[in-house]
């Protein structure tokens, strides 16, 4: 059996998608999956064992020249590749209209997805020829988890999903695994961050723990951020700038990590790696970290992300990373 699935954004969606291809490779064997996804988030459907063939689509940036020449010849191809298989079964696990009118409509087999009280958008349902009442009250994961188990027709497991992406970066080990920690400090909104001044409160209280911090960035703000973060601290990295891939493979490799609300704390997740994540406006509720080891942080009165303290996350992350105990005052 070949299936097409159309889940083409943002970096937490996708990454909640991949526990129900291993339940469908679990319980169908030999099924393969082509999978069409944005053009930035292209890499990570690759490193599932079951996904043949990742299309990348650029509809975000498609949609800032819709007419020119050079997007009408990206959209021919991509129709061209989306269309040069006859597919068993297309789920549509966007439930987006723009997702379902320019990618699903066009592919060839069965289309399935979410029904109109369940899709985000529930006009993206027409498009699609099964449509399946999914439970608004769960976590995004299962929800797509289930999608998959009713339009493929199998039982949807008991068990928690399981990426099935860890081992894809456990194949050669690094030689420092597990003798450093990743702070992820970077993320969209300014409301998300946690103050620099409690960042770097933080790290002075790992004095003495035995590990390296190590400082991802992908904008020059966040890395201009991360140098003044590691400004007079020798244990800590400012790291260079890195491909997903790269920046998968550090995390892979971390003893812990602490993060804010970002894409790549739930890359985090899908790892398996143990993983704080500081929550101030955001609600984590069915979006948030799903996996083993993940812990949320949040205020006790209030959505202020400077009201939580670094001892607060100095104290859970002891417990997760095995730290050195605190040096008596």
């Amino acid at each position: 059996m070949h299936v097409l699935i159309v889940k083409t954004s943002s970096m937490g969606d996708v990454l909640h998608t991949l526990p129900a291809l291993t339940d469908a490779m679990q319980a169908i064997p030999g099924i393969r999956f082509d999978w069409v996804v944005e053009e930035g988030f292209a890499q990570i459907p690759s490193w599932h064992p079951a996904v043949d063939r990742v299309i990348p689509v650029a509809i975000r940036r498609w949609r800032k020249h819709w007419f020119g020449s050079e997007v009408r010849e990206e959209r021919f191809l991509f129709k061209r590749d989306v269309q040069s298989r006859q597919y068993d079964v297309v789920i549509d696990a966007q439930g987006l209209i723009k997702s379902a009118a320019l990618v699903t409509r066009i592919a060839k087999g069965v289309k399935h997805g979410q029904d109109s009280r369940s899709a985000r958008e529930p006009f993206a349902s027409w498009w699609y020829d099964q449509r399946h009442e999914i439970d608004k009250r769960q976590h995004a994961v299962q929800r797509t988890r289930e999608l998959f188990a009713k339009s493929l027709n199998y039982p949807l497991p008991e068990t928690p999903g399981d990426y099935a992406i860890a081992q894809h970066f456990m194949r050669e080990p690094s030689p420092n695994a597990g003798r450093y920690l990743v702070f992820l400090h970077a993320t969209t909104r300014d409301e998300k961050h946690w103050p620099e001044a409690q960042w770097r409160e933080l790290i002075t209280q790992l004095d003495g723990c035995g590990l390296q911090i190590k400082l991802p960035w992908g904008a020059e703000h966040e890395h201009q951020r991360a140098q003044r973060l590691a400004a007079g601290f020798d244990y800590v990295d400012v790291l260079p700038k890195l491909t997903l891939e790269q920046v998968a493979r550090t995390l892979a490799g971390a003893a812990a990590v602490v993060s804010v609300d970002t894409g790549l704390s739930h890359l985090t997740a899908a790892l398996d790696r143990p993983n704080i994540t500081l929550y101030g406006p955001t609600d984590p509720g069915l979006i948030g970290g799903y996996g083993k080891n993940q812990f949320v942080l949040k205020p006790v009165q209030g959505n202020r992300m400077a009201d939580i303290s670094p001892e607060e996350v100095l104290t859970q992350l002891r417990l997760l990373a095995s730290l050195a105990p605190e040096k008596p005052s």
